[in-house]
């Protein structure tokens, strides 16, 4: 039995088979959960996680357009882009606990524990989607955008909350009701559904980035705000697009003193946007 949290979500990102790595990311939280797991940190973490041969991993201008909006082509390309995030969302979880979790009390294991086991999930509900519709999650490419902004950030546990889930989370939460009403639209309630749930989740793993950033910044006496917007600057090559979601991220805590002024500013500049940091916005446009 793995005897460390840090073993444990090492396995994780060391598991390149997808169901096989949901299985390890589910068991990595069920024993912290039950105390199997000493909050003890002796191994690092990798550079990279594992990957399998599938699915082949593209330069964000190369990925294939989808077929015609509403169409069965589509709506496949649309689940296989969000199972590609969810599955990177489980190395992304995993290696934050191990990464930087020494640093942080119990609670911070705790709470991206939970994150942990829920993007497993999201990754096994959205792969069941695709089976339904007869795909596979590999079928299509896909490119590494999240974990260009995790190696962006390794170095610094404040600016990985900043990067990951308060801009590339709060992203997917300005774009998932839009493909749940496309989803609907078309006649495909039960992937409707599926968006649904995800959704209603993203808010508390944005809100869990949110209460870690803004513990971190009292800690050090920095505003929380301020701070953010200096991080992003830094580490986030994209652009703040509109439009946002503000019901949604202010239920998370992600105010708009936090972004407004940073999107405001990149509106009037025609910051571009580097799809290889911001995969949720390919969404939208693949």
């Amino acid at each position: 039995m793995t005897a460390t949290v840090a073993e444990a979500v090492r396995l994780v990102l060391l598991t390149a088979d997808p169901p096989a790595k949901v299985k390890a990311a589910r068991a990595a939280a069920r024993d912290w959960r039950l105390g199997r797991l000493a909050h003890a940190f002796p191994v690092a973490m990798p550079d990279r996680p594992a990957r399998g041969d599938r699915p082949e991993l593209l330069p964000p201008s190369r990925m294939p357009k989808r077929g015609r909006a509403g169409s069965l082509r589509a709506r496949i390309a649309m689940l296989h882009a969000l199972a590609h995030i969810e599955h990177g969302a489980i190395d992304l979880a995993a290696d934050v606990i191990g990464r930087f979790g020494a640093a942080f009390p119990r609670a911070f294991v705790d709470d991206w524990m939970r994150v942990l086991a829920e993007e497993a999930m999201h990754f096994a509900i959205v792969a069941r989607r695709l089976h339904a519709l007869g795909a596979a999650y590999g079928d299509l490419p896909a490119h590494d955008g999240l974990w260009e902004a995790a190696e962006a950030t390794a170095g610094d546990p404040l600016a990985r909350l900043a990067v990951v889930p308060m801009v590339l989370e709060a992203r997917g939460l300005d774009v998932t009701p839009a493909m749940i009403d496309r989803f609907a639209a078309s006649g495909d309630a039960a992937s409707a559904r599926v968006l649904r749930r995800i959704f209603d989740d993203e808010i508390g793993h944005v809100a869990t980035g949110v209460r870690w950033f803004e513990s971190c910044c009292r800690a050090q006496r920095f505003d929380p705000p301020a701070q953010w917007r200096k991080l992003v600057d830094t580490y986030f090559r994209g652009a703040l697009k509109p439009p946002f979601n503000d019901s949604a991220r202010e239920s998370a805590g992600l105010t708009r003193d936090f972004y407004a002024a940073l999107a405001e500013r990149d509106s009037v500049f025609h910051k571009a946007p580097s799809p290889s940091r911001d995969e949720r916005p390919a969404l939208e446009h693949q």
